[in-house]
């Protein structure tokens, strides 16, 4: 669709375009959490609570688990690229019902549409990402997708509080989610500059496209650059051996391949179920410790920017520290965090509606029947922050990055709909949970997600290989049926590198092989000879 446009190869620039497709995400979640704690909304939706609420806020996920399942297919079809700009249809209308909303089916709806376009973006903008990059430098590129989501939340959010401030019954949230064309308009302007990924052009047998593409990102365009040879080598093998495995839904079960299913689902089940919903969805913590009007608004805002600072930080470390370590050591502090800011509140909050100070909860809010002042309140919004910290230091950034890596080349786009399928399933359950969880168990809730957080490290630690410095084919060996068992694992330097040097010493000595029309020649006589077994 795309292809006469000129195509930019830096391959920051094309992270940066991408992931604007996970800025759609964090505007939309933003756009709610600004927006449920003002006067305007609770008036015009009749101050929603409980179910209701949950209902609202979870409708995004919903859309995102439809369209997820989307994803695999759609991408598969039309390419990485492409699938992107088909998400970004939905967001139009989505948005639009959002503007229009006459009540809360119509907002409903809107953001179950917007949920789509984030199902679609969320699953494959990783994959683009790990298609295109080095593996010496994948985890730092799709960390730029949780950035593109955390400056999202955080614009969206200021913008949401700064829409507050506007008098009327509806121009408030009206003008909020009307912002939300933009991002869009400039995801989709910048789509068809991009170029597709070598390793869907490599899977469609597309051959010369892909090899082009592959050296113009990694090579400045040289053909015969020995980095380029080995790396289109080990796609085509590893693409050859995938193709002789069984179809359909076989594929994600066989010789190891479930081992690969369950990483992929359940990381992204377990970022979930980690419990940092609590803080960025619903808003409710600082309320409940007794922070009020525009002190509330900006205390919550100050999340959002430690969001962005501590995954800042992690761009620059995430390749030279193990996948595992940060899971596993993630889960763990927040586990803690979750239990003090539980046991917190557990001893020393008021029960508002009991108390009859208000018969609505905290400030008029519904959800929020919890109150604690002096240094409980302080502890409460210390540990609130310090467990963002940790989330965006560890499961925030690295399940993404995860999920991305574990995927083999034939099943990566369904099957990064499969794992977004598990963060999108899990993140609607948690949303229409919360709220009434709130009313119901109150600070038991946090007991519950710290709970979560260590189960989450167990298996993290018992069935998560690491994945840090090999490249996506290498990582096939370490989910197979002899393959190492996860603890065993280390981070460790990929045999590209070494097949690179290989083929630099062969150039050198004017050896055949060492050429990209010899790669290409043998490909291709493996493909007739494939074709012909079949």
């Amino acid at each position: 669709m795309f292809d006469k446009f000129p195509k930019i190869y830096n391959v920051y620039f094309l992270a940066i375009i991408a992931t604007m497709g996970g800025m759609l995400f964090g505007f939309d979640i933003s756009s709610m959490s600004a927006i449920i704690g003002t006067t305007q909304y609770r008036t015009y939706f009749n101050n929603p609570s409980g179910v209701t609420q949950g209902a609202i806020g979870s409708a995004l996920a919903a859309g995102s688990v439809v369209g997820s399942i989307m994803a695999g297919p759609v991408s598969d079809k039309f390419g990485r690229r492409d699938s992107l700009m088909f998400a970004s249809l939905w967001w139009l209308v989505g948005t639009a019902l959002q503007v229009a909303t006459n009540g809360r089916a119509m907002l409903i709806a809107g953001r179950v549409l917007n949920g789509v376009t984030v199902g679609i973006t969320s699953s494959q903008v990783p994959v683009y990402l790990a298609e295109i990059s080095k593996h010496s430098q994948r985890g730092a590129i799709i960390i730029i997708q949780q950035l593109a989501i955390e400056w999202g939340i955080l614009i969206m959010y200021f913008i949401g509080y700064g829409c507050s401030f506007i008098p009327g019954e509806t121009a408030s949230f009206r003008t909020a989610w009307g912002i939300q064309f933009v991002p869009c308009v400039f995801f989709m302007i910048g789509l068809p500059f991009l170029p597709e990924s070598p390793r869907w052009l490599a899977k469609v047998d597309r051959t010369d496209e892909a090899i082009f593409i592959l050296a113009n990102i990694q090579a400045d365009g040289n053909l015969e650059d020995p980095y380029v040879i080995a790396e289109y080598e080990e796609i085509i093998t590893v693409l050859t051996a995938e193709r002789l495995a069984p179809k359909s839904w076989r594929k994600f079960v066989y010789n190891g391949m479930w081992r690969r299913t369950l990483a992929g689902f359940s990381v992204q089940a377990w970022q979930q179920l980690s419990g940092a919903n609590v803080m960025t969805y619903y808003l409710y913590i600082f309320s409940m410790a007794g922070l009020e009007g525009n002190i509330n608004l900006i205390s919550s805002g100050v999340q959002y920017a430690l969001f962005i600072i501590f995954s800042s930080i992690m761009f620059f470390f995430v390749d030279k520290i193990g996948r595992r370590t940060l899971l596993v050591w993630g889960a763990i502090t927040m586990a803690f965090c979750h239990f003090v800011v539980g046991g917190t509140l557990g001893a020393n909050y008021t029960y508002i509606p009991s108390k009859c100070i208000s018969k609505n909860g905290v400030n008029g809010d519904k959800n929020v029947q919890m109150l604690v002042r002096g240094a409980p309140a302080n502890t409460v919004i210390a540990f609130s922050y310090l467990l963002i910290i940790l989330y965006a230091l560890t499961l925030a950034p690295i399940c993404w990055v995860y999920a991305a890596e574990v995927w083999s080349l034939e099943t990566r786009a369904w099957g990064m709909g499969i794992a977004a399928i598990g963060n999108w399933l899990f993140n609607f359950a948690i949303g229409l949970f919360i709220p009434p969880a709130f009313q119901n168990i109150r600070w038991g809730l946090f007991v519950v997600f710290g709970v979560l957080c260590l189960l989450a490290a167990c298996q993290f630690w018992l069935t998560y290989p690491e994945t840090c410095g090999k490249t996506i084919e290498e990582i096939e060996v370490m989910f197979s049926n002899g393959g190492p068992r996860a603890w065993q694992t280390k981070k460790g330097h990929s045999r590209v590198e070494q097949e690179a040097s290989t083929i630099a010493t062969a150039q050198a000595k004017g050896e055949a092989r060492a050429s990209i029309e010899n790669v290409v020649a043998q490909s291709k006589g493996g493909h007739d000879t494939k074709t012909e077994a079949v």
